[in-house]
């Protein structure tokens, strides 16, 4: 009579031991197979994009202490550089002052717009400081172009440009936008025009 006691609550436990490891590895396999679908990749959240639908920016070699500025002027707005960080249309995202309290040694300026007005840009250079005697400065300016928010970033313009002395300025693109947002190629050209001291 014991022995038969016994066996029930044998098989009693084991079956209990089944119901729970099937349920924890039925719990599992469901957590297993809806993870991928809480955070799908390749999808971006609003707001993830980068801003601007016109994105200049400059570069020069790194880890030299030379101050090169990126000025920009959209059509009917003044000019945008250091000293006037944004207007209606462009807003100087980074001025880089060289290796004065410069942390990673790396030489950029970047400003990007805010819609694509009609009508012609400029992109002029300033060298503002060259503490290390590195002249020529080469800079390599790069316009890239957004025309939805959703559109990804296409590169319509590439210019290198040398800096040769303290204080020069140097138009490097002025180009024309038509009504759609789009480069007319045939505008493009380098004619100077002054905008550090342009005002509005």
């Amino acid at each position: 009579m014991r022995e038969l006691e016994l066996t029930d609550d044998g098989q009693d436990g084991t079956v209990f031991r089944d119901v729970i490891m099937l349920t924890l590895l039925g719990f599992v396999t469901i957590v297993m197979l809806l993870l991928p679908h809480l955070n799908p990749p390749g999808q971006t959240e609003a707001g993830t994009l980068p801003p601007g639908n016109l994105i200049v920016s400059v570069r020069w070699p790194d880890r030299i202490d030379a101050d090169v500025d990126l000025w920009v002027q959209a059509p009917g707005d003044r000019p945008v550089g250091y000293s006037n960080l944004g207007g209606r249309v462009f807003n100087l995202l980074r001025d880089d002052l060289g290796n004065n309290q410069d942390l990673d040694g790396v030489n950029f300026e970047v400003a990007y717009s805010r819609g694509l007005p009609a009508g012609e840009y400029t992109i002029n250079l300033h060298l503002y400081r060259d503490r290390t005697g590195s002249l020529p400065v080469s800079v390599v300016v790069e316009v890239a172009l957004k025309n939805s928010p959703e559109a990804p970033a296409r590169r319509i313009l590439t210019r290198e440009a040398k800096l040769t002395r303290v204080g020069e300025e140097l138009t490097v693109l002025r180009f024309t936008l038509d009504a759609t947002g789009e480069l007319i190629p045939a505008t493009v050209h380098a004619l100077p025009r002054p905008l550090r001291n342009a005002g509005t």
